[in-house]
């Protein structure tokens, strides 16, 4: 897969070629800029590469419909915003849309769900407050109901520990897993903290400068070797002694400089 944005010309993914575990949890990690946005973007068809195609169940992306693909695949954007004065329990609703229809209006189904998502994301008590009056911590975890509203077998999460405090970070995370384990949800997440990505992924896909670095399970991409060529960190692995995951162990003195964007990976 090739992308380049429009305006630009600049291209931003070079041949990346990823194929996602169904019902399982892949973390996309990498530096800023080196495409792990854009890569999710193709995935939830607000991209389409200009050369290669994106599928989902061997059929390409772009031949769904608009409500069609939203009833399989939810999508958390990096930056989303609220429309003026909505309340909680209002844009939460909103991930039930895909669901509605001409034969089929807001239903006990919906409420559940609704209901459902706002318990598991601790959003209920806020329900009736303005979104603008939240904090980015509190917003963030409204976003967060409103897809889990949609009940997708698919979820694209972009960087959806922003904002939060490390309890509400793990709080996301164990709910990840949750969806994973206990409802064979499918999540595609993109993620700064290489611990937790060890932790909490099933699959690893490390970028850097558009490219494909490395992809597999937490202990085949969570190496000295493989942090040092996507970051330009020197660090040392040891077990997660609570999890026995890789945790990266930064050695002092560690950074060699900034990632050169023009080195091959």
């Amino acid at each position: 897969m090739r992308l380049a944005y429009p305006r630009s010309q600049t291209e931003v993914l070079h041949g990346v070629s990823v194929s996602i575990e169904p019902e399982a949890m892949t973390a996309i990690i990498g530096p800023n800029a080196c495409g792990k946005s854009t890569l999710l973007k193709t995935f939830g068809r607000i991209l389409q590469a200009h050369e290669g195609h994106t599928t989902l169940g061997g059929r390409p992306v772009r031949e769904y419909g608009a409500k069609e693909f939203a009833r399989l695949v939810g999508m958390l954007p990096q930056s989303a915003t609220a429309p003026a004065g909505i309340t909680v329990a209002d844009l939460v609703s909103r991930g039930r849309y895909p669901h509605q229809g001409l034969m089929r209006q807001w239903s006990g189904r919906d409420e559940a769900a609704v209901a459902e998502a706002m318990e598991r994301t601790g959003t209920r008590e806020i329900a009736g407050r303005p979104v603008a009056s939240l904090s980015g911590g509190q917003r963030q975890r409204v976003w967060i109901a409103m897809v889990l509203a949609q009940q997708t077998e698919i979820l694209l999460l972009d960087e959806p520990t922003t904002f939060l405090d490390l309890t509400h970070q793990i709080d996301v995370l164990e709910l990840c897993r949750e969806l994973v384990d206990g409802y064979g949800t499918t999540i595609v997440a993109v993620l700064h903290d290489l611990n937790q990505a060890g932790r909490y992924a099933d699959r690893i896909v490390a970028m850097r400068d558009g490219q494909l670095v490395a992809s597999g399970t937490p202990a085949e991409v969570i190496t000295a070797e493989t942090v040092k060529a996507v970051f330009d960190l020197d660090c040392r692995i040891i077990p997660d002694p609570e999890a026995g995951t890789p945790l990266v162990v930064p050695k002092a003195g560690a950074h060699s400089g900034p990632v050169d964007r023009t080195a091959a990976p």
